[in-house]
C-alpha cells in the first residue's frame, strides 16, 4: 500500500527529543491523512485541560496521500492545534510547496510539542532533522526570515515561518508558507501556537520519491484530465480568486460595511480584473497546479511604490475592501503584504478592523484610542495603519489582534451585537443570508464561521456532483433538504482536506468525486469507492465535533451572530431572507445522527467506528 511513507516526525522542543512514529494502516484507512489524521491525533493526545498556548498543545502539520504525487493541484497540507483565537478546534489548509518538501524528505507529517528555551527552527532534509537556533531572525518578518532560512538550508527549501504577530502570541496570527510562492495557513491563530513554543519556523527540503502504488496508471489518468482542468478553470486562473468580486456582489454574496450594506459601487475598483490590468506582474501556482491562481504584483507609483510580492485574494478584497468600504486597491495590496509579513490572518484582520470602524462610528472608541487614526469607513490609510498596529500589537492593535469577539467583550456596551463571528472566528467573505447552506455550515463547522467547511455556494449557484446525489443546483432559500445537502458537501470537503486536494479543482466540474476515487485507488493500491470515501469524510467531520463538544460546544454555540439573524441588508434588488437557524439545526442534527443539542449519539459513533 503506497501514498504514505508510514512515518510521523515527533519533536518535543522542551527535551529537544526528535523521533519517528509509525503511521499505521489502521489510522489511514479510517482517517486517510491530512485533516483527518491531524484531527484524530489532536483528539487523542489533548484534553479539555490542554490550553492553546501551553507546551502540551500540539502543533500538527500533515500531508495526505496525494501530496507530492502527480495528482493535479495536490500541493497542499493541513495544520491543526487547539486554537488560541477560539479556544476550540483549530485548523488551516494551505498550498505552495512546503508539504511536498516534507513528503519528499520521507515524512507524512510533523507533530510538535513542548517549548524551546530560546527561539529555534526545525530543519528537515531527506531524513535529517535538526533543531537549530533562530535567535538571529526572532523579531523579523516572515518574508525576511524565509530568505535567511533558505540561505542556511537550501534555495529550494520551503519555510512555514511566523512573523512578529506569532512571536507576540496574537490570537489571530497565522503561519505564512514561503517557498516557490507565498501562501498562508492563516485561520484560527496557529501562528501563536508556534510562537508559544519559541518555534520560529519549520523548514523542509527533500528530493526523495513519493511512493505511488500504480505510477503508470496515475500518469495516464492525470494526462487524460489535465487539458480539461486547464480549460474549465482558464478564466479563474487568469483573474484569480478576486475575479469573482463583482459577480458575488451582484448575487448578494459580498460583505459590505461590517455586513450591513448590500450594494456598493466600489467593487468596480477592487476586483481581480482591475488587479490584472494594473499591478499584476505574473501568475504563480502551487505544486503541480495547472490553474495558477496565485497573484504576483508590483506597485510602481504612489504611497506604496516599491511594494512587490503576493497579491490579495478574494477573501482579502472582501474583508479589507468590502467590509471596510475601502475602494483603494493599492491600499488593500499594502495591507495584504503587511499581513503576510507580520503573519496575520487577512480575514480576521480585515473583519476586526471593520468592527472597529463601526465602534468608532458609534463612539465606543475615539482617536485617543486609535493613536490619532481616523478610523472611518473607506479610509485606506487607516486600514494600513491598523494592520501595522495589530502586527506589532501596539496600542489598540494589541486588543484588535485578539479578534472581534475579544474586542467586543473588552469594549462592552452593545458591541457584541455588531461583532460578527461564530465561536470566535470571523466569517469569510460569503453572506449566509444569501445561501442557507452557508448559514448552516458557518454554524456547524468545527473551527467557526468557515465557508471552506462545505464550499456550498458554488453548488447552490451552478455546480452538480451526481455521484454524491447533487444532481442540480438548489434553491438557496429552501429549507427542506438543506441539511442533507450541507452535510454531504461538508463530508466531501473533509475528503479533499484528507487527500489533500484543492477546492478549485471542482470549478467547471473539472475534477469529480469519481476522479478522486480513481486517484486514491491508484496512489494507495487500495480499492476505494464513493461510499468508502464519503464515510471517511463523515468520520473526520464527526471527530472534530467531538473535540469541541467535550469543551462544552453544543446547539447554543451553533447559532449565527445577531447581525445575520436580525438585520436585512441595505440595498436595492436584494432578496433578504434571514436564515431560520432553529429549524435548520434541528434538521441537520437529525441527519447527522446527533442529539437535539448537537452531540453525536453513541449509535452514530459506533456506526462510524469512533471509540
Amino acid at each position: 500500500m503506497s501514498g504514505y511513507h508510514r512515518k510521523l516526525l515527533r519533536v518535543d522542543l522542551s527535551s529537544r527529543e526528535v523521533r519517528t512514529q509509525d503511521l499505521s494502516p489502521e489510522l489511514t484507512d479510517a482517517y486517510m491523512g491530512g485533516a483527518g489524521v491531524a484531527a484524530k491525533l489532536l483528539y487523542d493526545e489533548t484534553s479539555p485541560d490542554t490550553e492553546p498556548l501551553s507546551p502540551e498543545n500540539l502543533f500538527i502539520a500533515m500531508t495526505g496521500p496525494f501530496t507530492g504525487t502527480k495528482v493535479p493541484s495536490s500541493g497542499r497540507h493541513h495544520i491543526a492545534g487547539r486554537s488560541p483565537q477560539t479556544g476550540i478546534f483549530g485548523e488551516a489548509n494551505v498550498g505552495g510547496s512546503w508539504g511536498v518538501m516534507l513528503k519528499k524528505s520521507g515524512y507524512d507529517g510533523v507533530v510538535v510539542t513542548g517549548k524551546a528555551d530560546k527561539p529555534v527552527y526545525l530543519a528537515i532534509s531527506d531524513d535529517k532533522v535538526e533543531i537549530r537556533d533562530a535567535g538571529e531572525i526572532w523579531g523579523q518578518d516572515a518574508e525576511e526570515s524565509a530568505k535567511w532560512l533558505k540561505s542556511k538550508t537550501s534555495p529550494k527549501a520551503a519555510a512555514a515561518v511566523i512573523g512578529q504577530a506569532g512571536e507576540r502570541l496574537a490570537p489571530i496570527a497565522g503561519v505564512p508558507h514561503i517557498g516557490t510562492l507565498t501562501r498562508a495557513a492563516a485561520r484560527t491563530g496557529l501562528g501563536a501556537v508556534m510562537g508559544s513554543k519559541n518555534l520560529k519556523a519549520l523548514v523542509a527540503v527533500g528530493q526523495g520519491p513519493v511512493p505511488v502504488a500504480d505510477p503508470e496508471g496515475l500518469d495516464k489518468s492525470v494526462k487524460e484530465l489535465l487539458k480539461h482542468i486547464t480549460t474549465a478553470t482558464e478564466t479563474f486562473g487568469q483573474y484569480g480568486t478576486g475575479g469573482g468580486v463583482e459577480n458575488y456582489e451582484k448575487a448578494g454574496n459580498f460583505p459590505l460595511k461590517n455586513w450591513k450594506q448590500g450594494r456598493w459601487d466600489g467593487v468596480s475598483k477592487i476586483n481581480g480584473v482591475v488587479l490584472h490590468d494594473t499591478v499584476l506582474t505574473g501568475r504563480k501556482g502551487c505544486w503541480r497546479c495547472p490553474i495558477a491562481c496565485g497573484r504576483h504584483i508590483k506597485i510602481n507609483e504612489g504611497p506604496y511604490a516599491g511594494l512587490e510580492g503576493a497579491g490579495p485574494e478574494y477573501e482579502t478584497m472582501g474583508t479589507m475592501g468590502g467590509e471596510c468600504l475601502v475602494d483603494d486597491l493599492e491600499a488593500i495590496c499594502k495591507a495584504n503584504d503587511l499581513c503576510n509579513r507580520y503573519g496575520l490572518d487577512t480575514i480576521s484582520t480585515g473583519a476586526t478592523i471593520a468592527f472597529a470602524m463601526e465602534a468608532f462610528e458609534k463612539g465606543l472608541i475615539t482617536t485617543e484610542d486609535t493613536g490619532g487614526v481616523e478610523l472611518t469607513w473607506g479610509n485606506g490609510q487607516a486600514l494600513v495603519a491598523m494592520v501595522e498596529k495589530m502586527g506589532k500589537r501596539e496600542g489598540i492593535g494589541e486588543l484588535m489582534s485578539r479578534g472581534s469577539r475579544a474586542m467586543a467583550e473588552a469594549l462592552g456596551h452593545n458591541a457584541s451585537e455588531f461583532a460578527v463571528h461564530v465561536k470566535g472566528l470571523e466569517p469569510s467573505a460569503h453572506d449566509p443570508r444569501r445561501f442557507f447552506s452557508q448559514a448552516l455550515s458557518y454554524g456547524t463547522a468545527a473551527r467557526g464561521a468557515c465557508h471552506n467547511a462545505s464550499w456550498s455556494h458554488p453548488y447552490e449557484l451552478a455546480l452538480t456532483m451526481p455521484e454524491i446525489g447533487i444532481t442540480e443546483p438548489q434553491n438557496a432559500y429552501q429549507v427542506e433538504g438543506k441539511a442533507a445537502f450541507t452535510a454531504t458537501l461538508q463530508n466531501l470537503m473533509c475528503v479533499q482536506d484528507c487527500a489533500v486536494l484543492c477546492r478549485f479543482t471542482q470549478i467547471g466540474k473539472a475534477v469529480t468525486v469519481n476522479n478522486v476515487v480513481e486517484w486514491m485507488s491508484l496512489v494507495t493500491g487500495k480499492d476505494w469507492d464513493v461510499e468508502s470515501l464519503m464515510k471517511v469524510g463523515e468520520r473526520v467531520f464527526t471527530i472534530k465535533r467531538l473535540f469541541n463538544t467535550r469543551l462544552g460546544i453544543s446547539r447554543k454555540d451553533d447559532f449565527l451572530p445577531p447581525r445575520f439573524m436580525t438585520l436585512n441588508r441595505e440595498g436595492e434588488d436584494l432578496t433578504n431572507q434571514l436564515p431560520p437557524m432553529g429549524r435548520l439545526l434541528s434538521d441537520y442534527y437529525k441527519h447527522r445522527g446527533w442529539s437535539e443539542e448537537g452531540i453525536p449519539t453513541p449509535q452514530t459513533l459506533s456506526e462510524l467506528g469512533i471509540a
